[in-house]
């Protein structure tokens, strides 16, 4: 049921957007209940003018190394879940694969369940 998007640098290792949507596959499931194989994923990298965020924002200080996650889903997961799933993909983003806590954005996008086909013209959840 999730979508999610990688948005990092075009400057970055090649392998280092499979990496983070591997980790943040893996936080999906052990944290937000997010099902077995359920990985759709879009990586896409950005030359400089092309990821585009402040120096800072909200206490937060930014590098060259900044990460977007956005990830669509179905409505339902709790503060507490969220909160879970934000810490858990930061904290093993930092320490796999070296990305700075500070660099890692993270946006949920709720929606409801009629909102997905999956192939078919079908509207597999409703």
């Amino acid at each position: 049921m999730p979508l999610v998007r990688i948005e990092l640098s075009d400057a970055s290792a090649d392998t280092l957007g499979p990496a983070i949507g591997d980790l943040v596959y893996q936080a999906m499931t052990e944290t937000i209940n997010v099902p077995k194989d359920d990985k759709f994923q879009v990586i896409t990298r950005h030359a400089a003018q092309g990821l585009v965020h402040p120096a800072s924002y909200l206490g937060v200080t930014y590098s060259a190394g900044f990460v977007l996650i956005q990830i669509t889903l179905n409505q339902g997961r709790t503060v507490e879940m969220k909160k879970a799933f934000y810490r858990r993909v930061a904290d093993d983003l930092h320490e796999k694969l070296g990305i700075r806590r500070e660099d890692v954005f993270i946006n949920l996008v709720e929606v409801m369940k009629e909102n997905w086909s999956f192939g078919n013209g079908e509207m597999q959840y409703a």
